[in-house]
């Protein structure tokens, strides 16, 4: 098994075709793998996803990615994608392509799915010994709750009136065409809130954002380290990263921060 071309797996009942590449390695007793979980509107094929894959491919261990459904190579339409909905799909892509421990690696949006894999894994309770586990979480710039706090809560109220009234509104975007921002997405992020009281997720965290990240402000990854209650938590501010923590010298800090705990 390769990631010269995506595997599919059908997720849902509407069994929606979810894109996934694998870069083969050994996921071995203090070697864990890799589950990549990418950001909003992004797909594996980004610049950090292919760092990982690269990285797996030159130390053997293996590195899953895919895109969540509506985005990259994947079936379905972005707007009928909410947190819920592509928390099932990491969940389908870790249960079936996933083997042994797991440092779970999300960025942006994919923080808050790799918390809610966390979330979801704990209340599974014991699992068998050959299923795939939690060995840790590396999040870059990670966006909990994004839907409400740097959304919902930073509209205007005509913004909010027009998601309301029609269902949907056309977010301009610094990365390409407006995205759209429905209310569909917006309704159910409420339903996955995990920033407010403390709550573990059972293995080490490592946080990387920048200071200069105009999307996710970095007092959001301090607010989410307050909520962590593991005490292997570690958070390393760049003063002059932005979103997406692309950069060859990020790239390298990321590489670090997974091998750090895997």
């Amino acid at each position: 098994m390769t990631d010269d071309q995506p595997l599919f797996l059908e997720v849902g009942e509407d069994a929606r075709r979810i894109a996934v590449r694998v870069t083969q390695g050994a996921s071995e007793p203090g070697r864990p793998g890799v589950l990549w979980c990418g950001g909003f509107l992004s797909d594996m094929r980004g610049t950090k996803a292919e760092a990982l894959a690269e990285w797996g491919a030159r130390t053997g261990r293996r590195v899953v990615r895919f895109d969540y459904s509506g985005h990259g190579e994947s079936a379905g339409a972005f707007e009928e994608g909410t947190i819920s909905r592509w928390t099932q799909d990491a969940l389908a892509v870790f249960d079936r392509f996933c083997q042994g421990p797991q440092v779970i690696v999300g960025s942006s949006m994919g923080g808050w799915i790799a918390l809610l894999i966390a979330r979801a894994l704990a209340a599974r309770g014991p699992r068998p010994a050959a299923a795939p586990s939690l060995a840790a979480l590396v999040l870059i710039a990670p966006a909990p709750d994004f839907t409400e706090e740097l959304m919902w809560k930073a509209m205007p109220d005509d913004v909010r009136a027009a998601i309301l009234h029609d269902g949907v509104w056309m977010r301009p975007s610094d990365y390409g065409p407006a995205q759209p921002i429905t209310r569909r997405l917006i309704e159910d992020g409420r339903s996955n809130l995990v920033l407010g009281a403390p709550f573990p997720v059972g293995c080490p965290v490592r946080i990387l954002q920048g200071v200069a990240d105009p999307d996710v402000p970095w007092q959001h990854a301090v607010r989410l380290v307050s909520c962590l209650a593991e005490d292997d938590v570690v958070l390393t501010l760049i003063k002059d990263g932005d979103h997406r923590l692309s950069r060859p010298e990020d790239l390298e800090r990321i590489i670090a921060a997974v091998e750090d705990v895997a």
